[in-house]
């Protein structure tokens, strides 16, 4: 059977005609905008303390069993968004195939974690600057660079894909060269002898703390890979979804898994898990630093810090395009104030961006109450909502598919069908619903419970709750049966 072809909004922008967001993303820039909302600070910064406190086993299965649930929630979105390519993403799919009320929730969520990411963002591009500049202000890097990312997505949808794309590339090509150096270390080809297996079995290596140990670092993990789930926004200004989304979670996810786990590997073989930097996550103690000075490599440290601020500026400048498009998506769907689904002659939803724009402004607090406090505090409140974001498209897609087949739809219609359904979504559920409630599961254990780290660990729970509750009370919604799921929907 066909799928109903989308209707035309009715949206009407400044000059009077109809507008919509512009379909101007190549298959290229979904790749790159997956990669690059993934690789990040993650990656350069994360990984370090991560192996201090699990060891080089410990990271490697954490990052490989949040790696699984990754993949089984991209290939759900894959075929949520290849059939019903919109800028709304998780709280579109939830409104339609799961209650209004969830996806109230998601969507909000979803635009409250990634706005307080761009401050937190803009915070570290501060503190980052400052490796150059010890004296500059704050407040002034902050500025310079919010400005910098507004105007590369108030140009069009296409300004934000190529910066997206370049910043992307740059990352990439870091972590392959980082691959390329450190495997010719590891067989003694650089910098001495064979690295051999000796850092893998010192001390409580492989796996130190053992299950607890792991279990710790899975909410690092999560945070690494999160960013994944940004190709369902793009998705809905997509040139062909049909195609370009099914090829990038087929390629996407493979890469980023590739990188991290061949990343951490070579991390393990040549840092010891008992080396005191890695518990520190500047840019002196990163993991990557450290391999490359290994390597006799002097301008290390300057040119890992140039790369992070690329990861950094990547990530602020993904945090406005989806935040502006989610806010955008919502207010269409009468979810968020109507005002805020306009979009100008080039397709770019301006009021949403703008809004967006402000809560960033927020980041230039770092410069009053001390560099890097805010950072921390804004990150706590958002620490949880990735799992809270797949757990939505995992239930999503369940539900999606249960939905369609008992329309009497044919599976053979979807121009992407997930593999291992229904385990994969159920999978997904499982290991989010564990994250989310056991994060302090050692304390727990243990006894040991610290009430600021638990608040600042759950306090996105009762944000999140607080959304959904309160809407579902005032709307008065329910759980849509199967059978009255919409499969129509209007073109963003």
């Amino acid at each position: 059977m066909e799928n109903q072809q989308p209707q035309v909004s009715s949206i009407v922008e400044e000059h009077g005609s109809t507008a919509n967001l512009h379909k101007k993303l190549k298959a290229r820039h979904l790749t790159m905008i997956a990669l690059g909302g993934t690789i990040g600070t993650g990656i350069f910064l994360g990984t370090g303390p991560a192996i201090h406190t699990a060891g080089p086993g410990g990271v490697l299965l954490a990052y490989g069993v949040i790696g699984l649930m990754v993949y089984f929630v991209m290939t759900s979105l894959g075929e949520l968004a290849s059939f019903m390519p919109t800028s709304g993403s998780i709280s579109t799919y939830a409104t339609r195939f799961i209650d209004p009320a969830l996806g109230f929730a998601f969507g909000w969520n979803y635009w409250f974690s990634w706005a307080m990411t761009l401050a937190a963002e803009l915070s570290a591009s501060a503190l980052i600057m400052k490796y150059w500049f010890p004296d500059s202000s704050s407040l002034l890097w902050s500025a310079v660079f919010l400005v910098f990312l507004f105007s590369l997505n108030i140009l069009s949808v296409k300004g934000f894909g190529e910066g997206e794309y370049w910043f992307s590339f740059i990352k990439v090509a870091t972590i392959i060269i980082f691959i390329g150096v450190g495997t010719l270390m590891i067989f003694g080809i650089m910098n001495g002898e064979p690295a051999g297996f000796k850092n893998f079995t010192i001390g409580e290596a492989p796996f130190v703390g053992g299950t607890l140990g792991t279990i710790s670092i899975l909410l690092i993990a999560g945070f690494s890979f999160s960013g994944t789930e940004a190709i369902g926004v793009a998705a809905g200004e997509s040139e062909n979804p049909t195609k370009n989304i099914p090829r990038a979670v087929r390629t996407v996810f493979w890469r980023i898994l590739l990188f991290y786990v061949l990343a951490i590997a070579i991390i393990s073989f040549l840092i010891p898990y008992t080396n005191e930097s890695l518990q520190d996550s500047s840019v002196m103690a990163s993991p990557f630093t450290i391999v490359f000075e290994k390597a006799g490599l002097a301008f290390a440290a300057s040119a890992m810090n140039a790369v992070i601020l690329t990861s950094v500026l990547s990530a602020g400048n993904g945090c406005l395009y989806v935040t502006s498009r989610i806010m955008y998506a919502m207010a269409q769907d009468g979810q968020a104030p109507q005002f805020l689904a306009k979009v100008n002659k080039r397709g770019v939803p301006v009021r949403a961006l703008v809004a967006t724009a402000i809560i960033g402004m927020l980041a230039f607090l770092a410069s009053i109450f001390g560099d890097g406090t805010i950072y921390v505090w804004l990150m706590n409140s958002v620490g949880i909502t990735t799992f809270i974001f797949w757990l939505g498209i995992a239930i999503s897609h369940y539900r999606f598919r249960k939905a369609y087949v008992a329309q009497g739809r044919s599976l053979e219609d979807l121009p992407y069908r997930a593999k291992w359904f229904p385990y994969g979504p159920l999978f997904a559920i499982a290991l989010c619903l564990f994250i989310l409630l056991g994060q302090n599961l050692e304390g727990f254990i243990t006894g040991n419970i610290n009430l600021t780290s638990v608040l600042a660990a759950y306090i996105g729970l009762p944000i999140f709750l607080a959304l959904w509750l309160g809407y579902k009370f005032i709307k008065k919604t329910k759980v849509i049966p199967l059978e009255e799921c919409k499969f129509d929907f209007k073109e963003q």
